[in-house]
Formats: C-alpha cells, structure tokens, sequence
C-alpha cells in the first residue's frame, strides 16, 4: 500500500490580509521610483514607476510582526504572484539572536532570495529557508556566525530592484511604470 503525502500548506497572507503594507521606494536614499500598495480581496497591489538613476528599486514591505512570525516547522515560503515577468527579490528581517549585533547595522540585515515570474498569468515560486542569503542594502554578508532563525520572522519585503541577491545587476530589472499584484503568502512544510 502506498502512503500520500498530504502537503499541509500553512496560509501566511492574502487578500486582505495585507493591510498595513506600505510602499517603501527608493526615495529613501535620494532616488526617484514611486509606487503605492494598496491590500483588497485578490491580494496587495502595486502600482508606480521604477527609475534606475540614484536607486533603481521599488518596494512593498510588511508592518512589524509582533510576536514574530513562528514558522519553525516548515522548509520555506510558498509566494503567488502576478508579475508581468519581472524578477523580484524577497527579502525577510528575523529578531536578531547574535546579542542584537545585527540590528546595530544600518538598513539592517535581511535574508533575501530572487526569483522569476511569469510575463503571462500568475506564478507560484516555492523560497526554501535554506536559500536564502543575508545581505545588508543589496550587499551580501559573509558572516559564519549568521543563520536565518524561521521561529523568528519580524518583516517581509518584496522588492523590484536594479540588483539581485548577490548584489550583480539583476538581468530581470526593468526601469519604467511596474504594476504588480502579490496574492498570497504560505509556509510550506
């Protein structure tokens, strides 16, 4: 008799679940893109202009995750997404478990992992926790003593950005008006 595996799915956020994500674009550091998000019944919607000049990215980041997020017993994050063939970057902020060194660092550390989506429809993209990469402002981190903690999740971001996450130009980046429209967030086991 063979056994089936029953894919237990953990639904993170959709549809409305988004609200209190905000626009975070590269005004910030002195640059020029715009957008705004907004959450509604098919998930949180973005709409602007990326510029490359003095920044090159647009954004929607999560409020505050307070408890942090637990996500301990799953392999990664499931994403659906509508994304005209963009290529974004995830990129996730964790309580920091190194005496709060990492949190001294400004623009913070963040965990990020890039992936590709369909110019055509929607995409699902599977992100293993084990994928991810610590990387300060677009930069990778090289530190031994770093390791991405899934019981302590206090941020995500979703970003378009000129660079990808080993801090190259990213070869899916397009300057120019963006829309895109992030559906759901799940934890998969």
């Amino acid at each position: 008799m063979r056994r089936c595996r029953v894919d237990r799915v953990l639904s993170v956020l959709s549809g409305v679940g988004f609200s209190g994500w905000h626009a975070l674009n590269d005004r910030i550091m002195g640059g020029s893109s715009s957008g705004e998000c907004q959450a509604g019944p098919e998930g949180l919607t973005f709409s602007g202009a990326v510029v490359e000049a003095c920044g090159g990215f647009i954004s929607c980041r999560s409020p505050l995750f307070s408890p942090p997020l637990n996500l301990s017993d799953h392999e990664g994050l499931e994403l659906e997404i509508s994304g005209g063939g963009r290529r974004f970057k995830l990129a996730v902020a964790c309580a920091d478990g190194i005496a709060g060194l990492t949190e001294l660092i400004p623009g913070g550390l963040r965990w990020v992992c890039e992936f590709s989506t369909d110019p055509d429809g929607g995409t699902v993209v599977r992100l293993p926790f084990s994928g991810l990469k610590p990387s300060v402002r677009a930069q990778p981190v090289g530190l031994p003593l770093l390791r991405f903690d899934p019981s302590r999740i206090t941020r995500l971001q979703l970003l378009h950005s000129r660079f990808g996450d080993d801090g190259r130009p990213n070869v899916g980046f397009r300057a120019g008006a963006i829309s895109f429209c992030f559906h759901a967030i799940r934890a998969y086991p």
